[in-house]
């Protein structure tokens, strides 16, 4: 109700007015704890019974007393009422006149007491309300609201009851407000009010929403509470902004290597928290991390922190968005506060249209995923925050700070599409490095119920170099558990899987088994493969190549239709290999699809690749070859070498390494334990031993042709799933004899003990070049483990300009290591100097120490 027209005022009211009319002082709201004139308002007798003491503490930072609801005397008055109610009397009810006297001071007794109670409670609730009003007036009203979500939750009192209570009070003090000329204050209290309880709703709203995480079946899924399972990820600040295209496994290898360099290190709570040498506050943060590592995971426990009130309460509203369902969207036009009010429909409830005056957080959740242009070149700027415009320059216009300034923003991206943003659009970059070994041990002491379990997994990753590098994305962590827990229960003498391909035949074994064992009637120790989960995995396994082909991990309707996949199949295979393949629902219920891991993408696309080849003798690596079946005599003893070599070929021509794991898995599918694990999706059976062997002659010639670090390492693993270790077994049996300087090695062996080296477990803290061979040659060959360790000891090794080059080159690196550098008895001339100079001058340098003694009795120089 308005009263802000009324014709009609009350003597009480019009000298109230006059009080208020600006011949007098300032007017000002009435502080808590000074008396009202209760005889001017409430026509109440100067000697009625005072009110019970009211318990006040003080707010924190608050100069204010904040007055308790809980009194023993306020709480007792309802049972107080319903008493005296039944001892009211008409006088009707009396025989005699003496009698109906006595009945009426009694009646009028009993007024005089509940209307002095009545004064009393309504004084104490006013003066209650008074003081939370001037809380939220403050120049920090966070507080408030979290007071009145505390005394939500502590009443005993109908929540609709107290809410219609304090709403009507606050349309009175806003009355009263506007009467004394206060028309900001009024505004303002309004505003902050309708904040303070959108705020309560939007926090229990995104405590139901992320406080769990689901495994097993997405429809009777089983709960794991976050703040559980949860463990803390290493993430480091101060990331670049170098696009990195290479495969995200090869990123993950380095980082495995760089995490020995001591790095500055942020916690998710602190995120926009500005370190000491920041001379401005941190409005846009940028989360870069490969897939699966915990980017979504991280945004999710910082949006439920704050909804537990346990960090960030400086902030009124963290707005969590993803943009799979942006995507969906992307055709129509908002204004950011129509954007709001579409995602998060409490903000639509208290109508709030002004975001200016909240500390608002924007989270943005998957920038590599965004089908928008997001054109900042050419969008036209937009200021006003209730101007409906497309999403495309909606979106540009608030990361550039045109829209919007006050708010902070979190995006969070693969590491190839980080550079999607401007530069100048970004304040601090942080990157998510996954686990390190002790998080993993972390993760899997808290997956396992049974700790002896636990310390089994953990053992048994550890010997699998390819498990232990992977186990650095939180997700890969959570595959392993999942499969490694099912072969312990059931495996009856088998060995657990050492590889990913094994990895991943036992993690899709698992998935069919749970679809058997609940919709089949299957048993526990069943391994094979139903006509009905056939059938789904060859549908899943050509939508994964095709999209990958495409560069796609997130599908939508259109693209499930280009893999002949209709919208009623790819549901029921979401509910059924939940797992594997996720169905979300965005606004409206529009449907996204995708794999829960590239890996397992990859895995899906390799074995697609594989069993076309060996079921029809198509293969899809070779487009020259036309896509037919082959003739019947071919498919009876299908030659797998062939494929491989295609793979092979094609990989290496790869500049960024994108079918790096998809040749691995594939060339690991034809291992014979693997074979018999497929047996029921092969139609034929493949012809492996011979084909295996010349696999692996046919890798290691390409190893030898000189390839760059990254193409022969991944070569390498691809031996490794072959259970071929020859050349590496080689190279450690000259290690260990002490030979090896002695040796002259081949292109191949020499990468072989890069290999070995860069795999190694003990880490690279010293690179000793006289251990391997006091050499120009033998430098150039073992870069990458330069590069990878932390100190390089290469004095007296007759090194040249040449070998300054490429030590440049090193420095200049992203993902260079090199702290410490000893060059000294080398002839490198100025040129060579020269050329390490340029090096160090690049902003990615870490080098802290250069030294190089040109002859003995001179101080060494120190860089």
């Amino acid at each position: 109700m308005d009263f802000s027209n009324s014709p009609h005022k009350t003597h009480s009211e019009q000298e109230h007015e006059s009080e208020c009319s600006g011949t007098g002082p300032e007017p000002r709201l009435q502080p808590p704890g000074v008396s009202l004139k209760r005889d001017k308002f409430l026509n109440i007798p100067e000697d009625s019974k005072p009110a019970p003491a009211v318990e006040t503490r003080k707010a924190p930072g608050s100069p204010l007393p904040s007055l308790s609801m809980k009194s023993d005397y306020s709480m007792e008055i309802a049972a107080q009422f319903k008493n005296r109610r039944q001892t009211f009397h008409s006088s009707q009810d009396f025989p005699d006149e003496s009698g109906a006297e006595s009945a009426r001071e009694q009646h009028q007794k009993e007024l005089n007491s509940v209307f002095q109670m009545l004064e009393e409670n309504l004084m104490t609730f006013m003066r209650n309300e008074l003081q939370k009003f001037q809380l939220i007036l403050s120049s920090d009203y966070s507080e408030a609201a979290e007071n009145q979500e505390k005394e939500d939750e502590s009443s005993t009192a109908d929540p609709e009851q107290a809410k219609g209570s304090r709403e009507a009070f606050l349309k009175l003090s806003l009355h009263f407000l506007r009467r004394m000329r206060k028309d900001d204050l009024a505004d303002c209290l309004w505003n902050r009010t309708c904040a303070t309880e959108c705020t309560q709703k939007l926090k229990s709203s995104l405590r139901k929403r992320f406080c769990c995480v689901f495994e097993g079946l997405a429809k009777a899924g089983n709960p794991t509470l976050l703040n559980q399972i949860y463990t803390e990820l290493y993430i480091t600040e101060g990331g670049d902004r170098e696009i990195n295209e290479e495969h995200e496994v090869r990123q993950i290898e380095a980082t495995s290597r760089k995490q020995r360099v001591q790095e500055k290190t942020i916690r998710q709570e602190n995120i926009f928290k500005a370190s000491p040498e920041k001379d401005k506050p941190i409005r846009t943060v940028m989360t870069k991390g490969v897939a699966g590592i915990g980017k979504t995971l991280l945004t999710q426990k910082f949006a439920l922190d704050w909804a537990e009130n346990r960090s960030n309460q400086d902030i009124q509203f963290i707005f969590p968005f993803t943009f799979r369902e942006l995507n969906v969207l992307r055709e129509k036009r908002f204004s950011l506060v129509e954007l709001v009010h579409h995602f998060f429909n409490e903000s639509k409830e208290a109508q709030i249209c002004r975001f200016n005056d909240f500390q608002i957080v924007f989270i943005f959740d998957g920038l590599d995923e965004c089908r928008l242009p997001l054109d900042f070149s050419n969008n036209e700027v937009l200021t006003d925050v209730t101007e409906s415009t497309s999403l495309d320059v909606l979106l540009t216009n608030l990361i550039r700070g045109k829209l919007l300034p006050s708010a902070r923003l979190w995006i969070t991206t693969r590491p190839a599409a980080a550079n999607q943003i401007p530069p100048e659009c970004v304040d601090i970059v942080t990157d998510v490095k996954g686990f390190t070994d002790v998080q993993k041990e972390e993760y899997f002491r808290k997956r396992f119920v049974d700790q002896k379990q636990a310390s089994m997994v953990i053992s048994h990753i550890k010997t699998s170099q390819s498990l232990r590098i992977m186990c650095h994305i939180p997700v890969f962590c959570w595959i392993s558990a999942t499969v490694l827990e099912n072969v312990l229960k059931t495996r009856q003498g088998r060995e657990l899987p050492k590889t990913l391909t094994e990895l991943y035949i036992y993690f899709l074994l698992v998935q069919s088994k749970v679809k058997q064992l609940k919709y089949e009637g299957g048993a526990e120790t069943d391994l094979t493969w139903s006509p009905e989960s056939k059938k789904m995995i060859e549908s899943l396994g050509k939508l994964a190549f095709d999209q990958l082909q495409k560069g796609n991990l997130i599908f939508y309707e259109t693209d499930l239709a280009g893999s002949g996949i209709d919208i009623k199949a790819a549901s029921v295979y979401s509910g059924v290999f939940t797992q594997i393949f996720k169905e979300e629902s965005g606004i409206y219920q529009d449907k996204l699809f995708c794999f829960i891991h590239l890996s397992v993408q990859e895995f899906l696309a390799a074995l697609h690749v594989h069993l076309t080849f060996v079921n029809s003798g198509v293969n899809l690596l070779d487009d020259r070859q036309p896509k037919q079946r082959l003739s019947k005599a071919f498919k009876n003893q299908p030659n797998v070498r062939k494929l491989h070599q295609t793979a092979v070929d094609k990989a290496l021509q790869s500049p960024n390494g994108h079918l790096d794991l998809v040749l691995r898995i594939l060339i690991g599918l034809s291992l014979p334990a693997n074979q018999t694990l497929l047996r029921g999706l092969q139609t034929q059976t493949a012809n492996v031993s011979q084909s295996n062997q010349e696999t692996a002659e046919y890798i290691k010639k390409k190893i030898s042709d000189g390839l760059s670090a990254e193409k022969s390492i991944n070569l390498f693993h691809c031996l490794n799933e072959l259970n071929d270790r020859s050349l590496v077994e080689e190279i450690q049996q000259y290690l260990k004899s002490g030979s090896l300087s002695t040796r002259k090695l081949s292109p191949g062996q020499w990468s072989a003990l890069v290999f070995i080296l860069l795999s190694s477990e003990k880490g690279l803290d010293m690179f000793d070049l006289k251990k391997y061979s006091a050499s120009e040659e033998a430098l150039l060959m073992l870069l990458p483990v330069v590069k990878a360790s932390n100190r390089a000891l290469l004095r007296d090794c007759t090194l040249s300009e040449k070998t300054c080059e490429a030590l440049s080159s090193v420095l200049g690196s992203q993902s260079c290591c090199l702290r410490e550098v000893d060059l000294s008895h080398n002839d490198l001339e100025d040129a060579g100097m020269t050329a390490l100079s340029s090096g160090m001058l690049d902003q990615q340098c870490g080098l802290e120490s250069l030294r190089h003694e040109a002859s003995a009795g001179q101080p060494p120089p120190i860089c």
